[in-house]
């Protein structure tokens, strides 16, 4: 149903806070393509016609919202909808709440842009169903091919192509065409902006990082009767990379985890046959990124020998350090009533990254997380730092629209 008047960035968070939220730990399960994800694209659609914005729709499930004002490059502004699981609230739908909100604050404000301006929806950008973080953006700048993503499959042995409607081989995406700049506003993923004591942050650029599938193999036996000389359990050597990556980690000041494990055969009195693992790895520089995971992969490489086990290590996904346009990030945080604007990096990785690295004038836009927790339900951001983020991410769009 349309709405004749559009709700306010109050209303708008109240409608999406139930959406998708466990009842038991509080967190969100908004994987693509399920029923919360498609109402909260539902809510968008309603939002986007209540502003008379035109959505557009490209064959991978990416949407804008178009103000269509003026001529030439456009203004782009948004995030996503999609979430970790059992994710926090504010990862992606503060960005998107906040461009609706800043459209109408321009229009408040009696701004008449003289350019296009489009609020954006990007799909499955946390990774969390297809394996692949930035799908949807990736697409969409055709930095990975229909060929390459229909292939993609969920933990259920879903594929991508099978959940994409429309599409057909050699697929692609024009909805960026016309885009000249792309502004994204994120919740903070850190404590920077705390320690600072300021609400708002600008983006210098993105720690490069990667995603790696550790595949130990070893030998199925029983609990109970294989002596522990016996085995050759892939466990251990899983086990003894985790810690290991941990310490390399730290005395490098970089960032390693093993947050997702799958074991087979999985039986509480198995000697498990085959753990596979996966590694997310987030290092200052390219250089300290290939020498933290080779070094991960060598000692436990060493430690397989000395198990009996065997490993394979498969990069899944690599993305390369990203610097944000310097000029333009100088040119979105100076000269405010409060003074200029911290400019601060991310180890987390956004679809402005990929916007930016396929060639797009990319800024990036913190709101302070009193937490300093992402990716879990323990994230937040106060209602006053959203309403400033709000403000200044028109300020924002009102000095590139000029």
């Amino acid at each position: 149903m349309e709405r004749t008047v559009p709700d306010d960035f109050e209303r708008m968070w109240a409608d999406l806070a139930p959406v998708g939220r466990s009842a038991v730990s509080g967190g969100y399960f908004r994987q693509p393509f399920t029923a919360p994800e498609a109402e909260l694209r539902g809510w968008f659609r309603e939002q986007c016609a209540a502003r008379a914005l035109r959505v557009e729709e490209d064959a991978f499930g990416n949407l804008v919202g178009w103000w269509d004002v003026g001529s030439g490059p456009a203004v782009v502004t948004g995030s996503h909808l999609d979430s970790v699981l059992d994710g926090g609230a504010y990862d992606g739908p503060l960005g998107v709440v906040s461009a609706l909100a800043a459209v109408d604050l321009l229009r408040a404000r009696g701004v008449a842009p003289a350019r296009p301006v489009g609020v954006s929806v990007f799909v499955e950008e946390e990774g969390s169903r297809f394996g692949l973080a930035c799908l949807g953006s990736r697409l969409a700048t055709g930095t990975v091919s229909w060929e390459v993503a229909r292939e993609l499959r969920d933990g259920d042995g879903v594929a991508f192509g099978d959940v994409v409607e429309g599409v057909v081989a050699g697929g692609s995406s024009s909805l960026l065409a016309s885009v000249g700049t792309y502004v994204e506003l994120h919740v903070e993923q850190g404590r920077d902006l705390v320690d600072r004591g300021a609400a708002v942050g600008v983006a210098s650029g993105i720690w490069p990082h990667g995603r790696y599938r550790f595949e130990f193999a070893g030998s199925a036996n029983h609990a109970g009767t294989t002596r522990m000389e016996d085995r050759a359990d892939p466990m251990l050597t899983y086990a003894f990379t985790a810690l290991g990556a941990n310490k390399q980690a730290r005395l490098a000041g970089e960032r390693a985890t093993f947050g997702r494990v799958s074991v087979t055969p999985n039986g509480t009195n198995a000697v498990p046959s085959h753990v596979t693992a996966w590694l997310d790895a987030r290092c200052s520089t390219s250089e300290s990124l290939t020498a933290l995971v080779d070094g991960i992969t060598a000692q436990a490489t060493d430690r397989a020998g000395r198990d009996g086990t065997s490993l394979t290590v498969t990069a899944e996904s690599v993305s390369p350090a990203v610097a944000f346009d310097a000029a333009l990030a100088a040119r979105v945080a100076a000269d405010h009533e409060d003074g200029d604007w911290p400019v601060i990096p991310t180890q987390a990785g956004h679809d402005a990254g990929i916007l930016s690295a396929a060639g797009i004038p990319s800024a990036m836009l913190f709101v302070r997380n009193p937490t300093g927790v992402s990716h879990s339900p323990a994230e937040h951001a106060e209602l006053p730092d959203c309403l400033v983020g709000v403000s200044a991410l028109a300020d924002t769009l009102e000095r590139l629209l000029r």
